[in-house]
Order: structure tokens, then sequence, then C-alpha cells
């Protein structure tokens, strides 16, 4: 009788996963095939360079429409649409175009990013990069995968941990200037003590490249839970470690990812630099 409720989490799992596959390549086809030539900001936020466009909103109509139809009861928390109530107990984070700023100047890092919470914990986790011809997707306690077309799916492992100074390691920077500023301070007394860093302009993405090897880690301050919910539960079920501060849960204060040795090395250093702070 014990495995009664993991079995029954697990089909729910499963049922996500799927909806959020679906959901994903869908918004992900808008993104890419319906972008217009003549493309502009439709809105901001943050500041004046933390933009919206017109593709974002009707991405997350998208979104939420095909999960709202197929499941009516669930919550939402997306980027552009805010927080809708549900009683299922179930909640959907979406960014429906993460890298906003990347997909306006035509750069090909950006993705759909959809997560599904129960009771609090992420089951299943979606992040397709259309321009990638990828996509990553997880379930709680099953694993990582890439889904690449024509191809069968590909287990996602992190790489064997180097030591710090051999390490390559992704972060981001915020679109507000006295935080970015901060940012940068952090990364230039950074650089010395790892490989090199790279910058792609998308969360997400840098999430799931920790997840498949392509980054020894990665860090940022200020992700809201849209970045990095869906990203953060692929790196974890590839192997990878997550946190924020020592002790504290990846959040807006400090996200870092990395395989386990590179984590364990990476995340007390950017607490000593005051990675979390201004």
């Amino acid at each position: 009788m014990s495995e009664g409720p993991q079995a029954a989490t697990g089909e729910l799992a499963a049922t996500l996963l799927a909806l959020a596959e679906e959901a994903a390549d869908r918004a992900g086809r808008l993104l890419r095939d319906g972008r217009p030539a003549d493309l502009g900001v439709a809105a901001t936020k943050s500041s004046p360079i933390d933009v919206v466009t017109e593709m974002d909103i009707a991405a997350e109509k998208l979104i939420t429409g095909f999960l709202a139809e197929r499941r009516p009861d669930d919550a939402f928390l997306g980027e552009e649409g805010g927080v809708t109530g549900g009683e299922s107990g179930v909640r959907w984070v979406i960014d429906p175009l993460d890298g906003t700023v990347n997909y306006l100047y035509g750069l090909p890092q950006w993705a759909v990013s959809i997560a599904a919470e129960a009771e609090g914990e992420t089951l299943a986790a979606v992040v397709a990069a259309p321009m990638r011809g990828e996509t990553y997707r997880a379930v709680r306690g099953g694993g990582a995968e890439r889904l690449m077309a024509g191809r069968a799916p590909e287990p996602l492992r992190v790489r064997p941990a180097p030591p710090l100074d051999q390490a390559l390691i992704g972060t981001g920077f915020n679109y507000v200037a006295a935080v970015r500023t901060a940012q940068a301070a952090v990364a230039q007394r950074l650089i010395p003590q790892v490989r090199d860093i790279r910058r792609s302009g998308s969360a997400a993405i840098d999430l799931c490249d920790v997840a498949g090897g392509r980054l020894d880690g990665f860090y940022e301050r200020g992700l809201h839970p849209w970045d990095l919910a869906a990203g953060d539960l692929i790196a974890r079920e590839a192997g990878a470690h997550t946190g924020g501060r020592p002790g504290g849960p990846p959040n807006g204060d400090l996200t870092v990812a990395a395989s386990p040795g590179v984590f364990a090395a990476l995340q007390p250093l950017l607490d000593e630099l005051g990675a979390w702070h201004d």
C-alpha cells in the first residue's frame, strides 16, 4: 500500500510532463515561425532595457490557454500574466520567452520554460530551445533528457567536476543598472579563479547546459521563479547540485547550479564575494 501515493505522483508527473512538452513545442513554433520582421518592444519591466515583446504575450496566452483547456483547475504563475488561482494543487510556472532581448535582436539563445509543481515541489519540467533544435525535460526522481528531432532521447549528466580554476561558469546580468554594476564587480573578482565565464542571456538554457555538460556551473542574482523552476529540476535530475546562499534554496538573491565538486567550491566563494547584494 505504501507504493500507492508514489505511483499516483509518478502518474501525475508523467501527465504533466506530456502536457508541458506539447505546450512548449507549440509556443516554440509560434515564436520561431511567427516572429514579425518589424518586432518591437510592447512594454518594459524592471527598467527601460528589460523588455516585453508582443510575442512574449502571445506565447504565454497560447501556453496558458492550452493547459487550462486540459486542466482547468490548475493554478498559473507566468512572467507576463501574473498569478491565477486553482483548486487542484498543481501550479504551472511559465516563462514563455526566456531571453527576450536575444529574441528581439535575432540571437538564437532563447527558450520556452514550463514547470509543473504539486504541493510546492516541482514534479515535471520542460525547456524548449527551438533555434538549437533541442528540448530538455525532467521528472522528479526520473532523470533528465535532451530531445532532438530524429534521434532517441539522450540522458543528461553533468560533467565530471574539474578544479574550480578549470571550470567554465555561466552567469547573467540584471537589467537594473545598479545591480548590474555590482554583478560586474563580482565577475571581475571571479574570472581569475575559474577557466572563463560565459553569458548567454537565458538562465533556462544555462541551467540546461549545466545539466548537459556544456557548462561546469552557473550562477545569477535576481532570477524569478519562472526563470529557474524548470531549469533547476533539469539540472538536479542530471546530477547537479543547486542552491542559493549556503544552506538556502535557489532564489532571487542567488541561484547556483553546478556539478557537485564545482558547486562545493563555487557556492561559498560567491557568498564571500557578495554575489547576492550590491
